[in-house]
């Protein structure tokens, strides 16, 4: 080496391969976002609204029996009180999705709604599908 040679630091980052794990991250995350609607697989009405993205919402679901789900655990109306007055104790603000399917017998859906309406909680979507046009 030659006396007075001097050495220079590289001072770029190099950040392509980040950028390829974020992207490979990104294409993931849009994949299985979809997928974690919780909830029970039921007939819904149709409807011309926007579709909403339940998110961290809890979903409440009837089926064509009348049976009352809680995401996808089977619950009846006493454990839908007791645990809708837990949950407002507890002041949680996570909205409720109820969703029936269309050939329930109606009375079915109301008493669910009746319930949660009777306990003062304000925060009550209906999930519908969408109308093909």
């Amino acid at each position: 080496m030659k006396s007075g040679s001097r050495y220079t630091s590289l001072s770029e980052i190099n950040v392509t391969s980040l950028v390829d794990v974020t992207l490979v991250l990104l294409i993931v995350f849009m994949i299985t976002a979809p997928l974690l609607r919780s909830g029970m697989s039921v007939d819904l009405p149709q409807t011309m609204a926007k579709e909403i993205d339940p998110g961290e919402a809890i979903v409440l679901t009837v089926d064509k029996k009348g049976a009352l789900f809680w995401d996808k655990e089977k619950i009846d109306l006493l454990t839908l009180r007791e645990r809708l007055q837990k949950r407002e104790a507890a002041n949680r603000l996570k909205p409720i999705l109820l969703q029936g399917d269309k050939e329930v017998y109606y009375g079915h859906v109301i008493e669910v709604m009746d319930i949660i309406k009777e306990l003062g909680i304000g925060k009550l979507g209906l999930i519908l599908k969408p109308r093909q046009r």
